[in-house]
């Protein structure tokens, strides 16, 4: 007759040190989890941001009369605690104008984003824009 094995099962220390084990691996996995998704949204809104950005700028693109001066505003409904900053400045070159466009947040002020592109607006439609204007009697654009 054989008698019964004494360490058949696992003993405490054993149970205590894959529990540790465990616990260290989900630690981290959810790190990872958590780190991946704060950088998706992070992409996110620097996407939304640069979509903005270029909105900005197309609209200027399609209106006619550029005047060089800053402006800003809120960025609306899709970017509620961000807002916008826009330049339009002067060029050497007569009718051309750097335009700037940040994104930034509205508590800090920290930039997410900023574009920047070169605008040119032909000196004759701007006269011809202030002369129609003129005629009109609405005096210089805005």
């Amino acid at each position: 007759m054989s008698l019964p094995q004494a360490n058949a099962g696992f003993s405490l220390v054993e149970v205590m040190i894959a529990v540790l084990i465990l616990g260290v691996a989900i630690v981290g996995l959810t790190q990872g989890f958590t780190t991946a998704l704060a950088s998706s949204k992070e992409s996110e809104l620097q996407a939304t941001a640069a979509l903005f950005a270029a909105g900005q700028i197309e609209t200027l693109r399609a209106e006619t009369g550029l005047a060089d001066a800053s402006t800003d505003g809120d960025c609306g409904a899709d970017l509620p605690h961000y807002r916008w900053r826009q330049t339009i400045a002067p060029t050497d070159i007569a009718g051309l104008h750097e335009i700037t466009v940040a994104v930034e947040q509205k508590q800090t002020g920290e930039l997410v984003f900023e574009l920047k592109t070169l605008l040119f607006e032909r000196p004759e439609e701007a006269s011809v824009k202030s002369t129609k204007n003129k005629a009109r009697g609405g005096g210089e654009s805005p």
